[in-house]
């Protein structure tokens, strides 16, 4: 059974960094993503990696901002997070797709992924 360990998070001030990490037991996955979930709010999709061919896609509000990238011989995958700002603040999760799917992982729905990490707080206030 596939096993994902967020790690990364904390507080920032506006406009400052931090890195996600995202840590897989295996690597039998097709694709992983991140999500987070304000208070209050629904959980949102952030972006994914393709684990074959390593496309990467984002939601329109972090593209420019936020980066995700894979190191395999770790079997993590990271979320670089630059410019953050006080919306950015939410639980941020890691998910694995181990199914094959058509066209790029940005059409993934929620329900597609089929393991989830625990969450990893960022909150961005000064």
């Amino acid at each position: 059974q596939l096993k994902l360990v967020e790690s990364g998070g904390g507080l920032v001030q506006p406009g400052g960094s931090l890195r996600l990490s995202c840590a897989a037991s295996t690597m039998d996955y097709y694709a992983i993503g991140w999500f987070r979930q304000a208070p209050g709010k629904e959980r949102e999709w952030i972006s994914c990696i393709s684990s074959s061919d390593g496309n990467t896609h984002y939601r329109s509000s972090v593209k420019g901002r936020f980066t995700i990238s894979r190191d395999s011989a770790k079997n993590t995958v990271h979320l670089d997070m630059n410019s953050l700002n006080p919306e950015d603040t939410a639980v941020y999760y890691c998910s694995a797709d181990i199914a094959p799917y058509t066209g790029w992982c940005g059409l993934l729905k929620e329900s597609d992924y089929d393991y989830w990490g625990q969450g990893t707080q960022v909150t961005v206030s000064s």
